[in-house]
């Protein structure tokens, strides 16, 4: 008996060897021209094709967002591009339309963009984004800042719900927004909020706090059960995977993307690298990968596709290899997470396939 249960151990360890040894790497640079990648978080406001012709060299589809954002070009003007680009490259591109929140609190406003959202679904688009101007410059007939759990707005998000129209919400600022500049964690949000004081909450201690943002989107969330919801920018709880994974655990329909927030992910791998790629394995099925490069409507796409190459490459390394190398977000270099094929394969397009089954020739 003793034999007959020492071969079975020994016939066991040599399975879990063989487990071991028969386990993919992680993907390499090498990998990166060869593997499908999207990015769910563009913002492309010129028709011409060259961008796209690059992105697809590189193995990349995007999905192109309009916001209603006063720096970027009126919202028909960005629909209008995305839906050309979308039908110049119908396997590459997908888009998510946007609506103005002017006039919101007129009887007119509901129907109106009710009827502006159908005709874009109709047109193509695979979601709908609403911007930080809902609780953050928008404000009502009191004179109070209007917080997207609002009465008005519930409607739309009811029928997004029944509708099965996911949400890409950005509500807030990252929580540096909140901090004074040389408090702040990563450099792109000392170079953002330095050239956007208007957004910069710390010169601004009459507006709401971060907590108070955060609390009025996971009100709204709750409310909105059967939502499709995406947090972009890591539903700006950027600065602790740990806060990122409680909204995760509270709301299962919910998913985020990574962009504009990679920065603050590897400050945290320079504190606890082991901490920020065991998040990454447990949730591999709720993120998404996301840039937020955006394209001036007068921008040559060969210049931008250049520009986006080193970006993505930069952002490949971080998630794919241990290289330890520099980055303009820090002033120390991060070591990469090296996640497993299987959490990348997800991360970079298989929920976002999953999330906008419609999308990059999904059938409709």
């Amino acid at each position: 008996m003793k034999v007959l249960l020492r071969i079975a151990a020994l016939l066991a360890g040599a399975a879990f060897f063989s487990a071991q040894a028969a386990e993919p790497k992680p993907y390499t640079m090498a990998d990166y021209g060869r593997i499908v990648k999207i990015d769910v978080h563009m913002h492309l406001h010129n028709p011409a094709p060259a961008f796209m012709a690059a992105a697809k060299r590189q193995n990349f589809k995007v999905l192109t967002i309009n916001v209603d954002y006063p720096d970027f070009p009126p919202l028909d003007d960005q629909q209008r591009v995305a839906i050309e680009l979308q039908k110049a490259f119908p396997q590459d591109v997908a888009w998510a339309a946007s609506f103005s929140v002017d006039g919101s609190d007129k009887p007119e406003w509901l129907p109106a963009t009710r009827q502006r959202i159908a005709t874009a679904m109709k047109a193509g688009a695979v979601g709908v984004k609403v911007w930080k101007n809902i609780g953050m410059s928008l404000k009502g007939a009191d004179g109070q800042l209007v917080m997207i759990d609002d009465s008005r707005f519930a409607p739309l998000f009811d029928d997004f719900a029944k509708q099965g129209i996911p949400l890409l919400g950005h509500q807030g600022e990252p929580h540096n927004c909140w901090l004074p500049l040389d408090q702040m964690t990563v450099n792109n949000d000392r170079e953002y909020f330095k050239a956007h004081p208007q957004y910069h909450m710390a010169l601004h201690p009459e507006m709401p706090s971060w907590e108070a943002q955060m609390a009025a989107r996971d009100r709204m969330v709750a409310a909105h059960p059967g939502l499709n919801f995406i947090g972009v920018h890591l539903a700006s709880l950027e600065r602790n995977v740990d806060e990122l994974a409680a909204f995760l655990d509270k709301f299962p329909n919910a998913k985020v993307d990574v962009a504009a927030r990679i920065g603050q992910l590897q400050y945290q791998s320079q504190k606890d690298r082991e901490r920020v790629r065991r998040f990454f394995i447990k949730y591999q099925d709720r993120v998404m990968y996301g840039s937020d490069m955006s394209q001036e409507p007068g921008q040559d796409g060969a210049a931008l596709a250049k520009e986006a190459e080193g970006v993505w490459r930069m952002h490949w390394r971080y998630f794919n290899t241990a290289d330890s190398f520099k980055v303009a977000d820090l002033d120390k270099p991060v070591k990469g997470l090296a996640l497993p094929r299987e959490v990348v394969d997800k991360l970079y397009h298989l929920n976002a396939e999953r999330t906008f089954p419609t999308a990059w020739g999904g059938k409709r």
